[in-house]
């Protein structure tokens, strides 16, 4: 095999190789046996018609576009071992020369990896958050769990916002009762904001076994367009209204929240190092996540094949239908219930792909400039990992993914680490201004 490779292009290359006629012959000899099967030759029973004959009459030529998709792939993965470039994506036929007793001269365009020019990725100057926890922190973590087993206790007073009403309502529209305005015993919650606008704050401060008239403006943008814009009125009947009681913070509410502690202290306790825990988590993703932002904006690269985008695109739909499979649907019924397309969701996925892209370019470059590896301790590591994250058994792991990919992800990951742990927390955060929230 004869290869010849020329860059044309940032992005993109010219490739030349030979098929040589011993492999031709044999993917002539394949294409023939699939198509003689078929034939209907005067004077031949079905399927033994002659080699020659059938040249004669249909033309060696015939064979050869099913020949070459057979003979192609192998042919061109080959070629590529004699060609000093990353080549990226699927090639292009541009030219083939093709005669009998001959071997075969291809010419394909091919997209290559581009060059990455790195700028600073080390030392970058990133946003400093906030990873203190106050004593108000921690009491307002205790109060939301104080919340979360309170009881709704009957009260014989005026509701609150806040508080639940049990009632009974009738609406009308210009005296017309309307489909679905009518319930008993509804269990409203008052400042929910689940009812029209301006309902629940017409019965604040009513008392239990009152009738109440409440008037109302259907928003104008409401899912029934025969409501939409109306105004209606809601006949009320309060038959009770009930408040929470939340418990004392004390160890008994210590012991029902959390089984691991005694008391109250040891939850107070507990609860400083879980918010501090997830303080620091939250900072260091976002110092992470700011650097390789700027790692990336302080790169050069000239062209992003579009090859790369296409199957970055590909690559995130992969993973949304593995999500869905986790979770028991098929892409089917998820386009039914949230009737869309997959179309539509290539065209979601396209917004962003090549900024993940050119993301990933720069951290690999990253990797190289570094001379970032995975030791063997490591690889096990990570598949140990995997197999726990999965369910499957580590030999699953080792069949599913190859060294090479485990050693990539892991260098991309030490990668990743390194602009994150080297950057410097000094940046105040940008407060929001008027204009920012419109």
């Amino acid at each position: 095999m004869t290869v010849e490779f020329e860059q044309t292009g940032p992005v993109k290359g010219d490739l030349k190789f030979t098929i040589d006629r011993k492999t031709v012959e044999k993917g002539l000899d394949i294409a023939f046996n699939k198509v003689k099967g078929t034939l209907n030759v005067p004077g031949f029973r079905k399927g033994k018609v002659p080699r020659r004959i059938f040249n004669q009459m249909f033309g060696e030529e015939s064979l050869y576009e099913d020949t070459l998709n057979d003979i192609f792939p192998t042919a061109y993965e080959e070629s590529l071992e004699g060609v000093d470039a990353d080549i990226v994506g699927q090639p292009q036929i541009k030219d083939i020369v093709w005669e009998a007793g001959k071997d075969w001269e291809v010419e394909v365009e091919v997209q290559l990896k581009p060059e990455v020019k790195l700028g600073q990725y080390k030392d970058l100057e990133v946003t400093k958050h906030d990873r203190d926890v106050s004593d108000a922190d921690v009491e307002e973590a205790l109060e939301s769990r104080r919340k979360e087993f309170a009881e709704l206790v009957v009260v014989d007073s005026a509701a609150e916002e806040g508080d639940t009403v049990v009632i009974d309502y009738v609406g009308s529209v210009d005296g017309v009762e309307f489909e679905g305005g009518t319930a008993t015993n509804h269990s409203l919650e008052l400042g929910s904001d689940s009812f029209i606008p301006g309902f629940e704050e017409q019965l604040v401060g009513v008392e239990p076994g009152s009738d109440v008239d409440v008037n109302v403006t259907f928003p104008e943008e409401y899912h029934s367009e025969d409501l939409a814009g109306q105004e209606a009125l809601f006949k009320v009947t309060v038959h009770e209204v009930k408040r929470k009681e939340l418990p004392e913070l004390d160890d008994d509410f210590a012991q029902d929240a959390d089984d691991e502690v005694e008391t109250i202290d040891e939850l107070r306790a507990k609860t400083r190092e879980s918010l501090e825990q997830s303080r620091n988590d939250f900072a260091d993703n976002a110092r992470d996540e700011e650097a390789i932002q700027k790692a990336v904006e302080n790169a050069e690269i000239e062209e992003i094949p579009w090859d790369m985008t296409h199957d970055e695109v590909h690559r995130q739909m992969d993973l949304f239908y593995n999500s869905l499979n986790q979770q028991g649907m098929s892409p089917e019924m998820y386009f039914e219930i949230t009737q869309t397309t997959e179309q539509d969701l290539h065209q979601q996925f396209e917004i962003g792909a090549e900024d993940n892209v050119r993301t990933n370019l720069v951290i690999e470059a990253i990797v190289k400039e570094e001379g970032l590896d995975a030791t063997e301790e490591e690889i096990e590591v990570e598949i140990k990992d995997l197999a726990e994250q999965y369910g499957l058994g580590e030999d699953q792991v080792r069949e599913v993914l190859s060294t090479d990919l485990l050693t990539h992800d892991i260098a991309m990951k030490k990668a990743i680490e390194l602009i994150g742990s080297s950057a410097k927390e000094v940046l105040e955060p940008v407060e929001e201004t008027e204009e920012d929230a419109e």
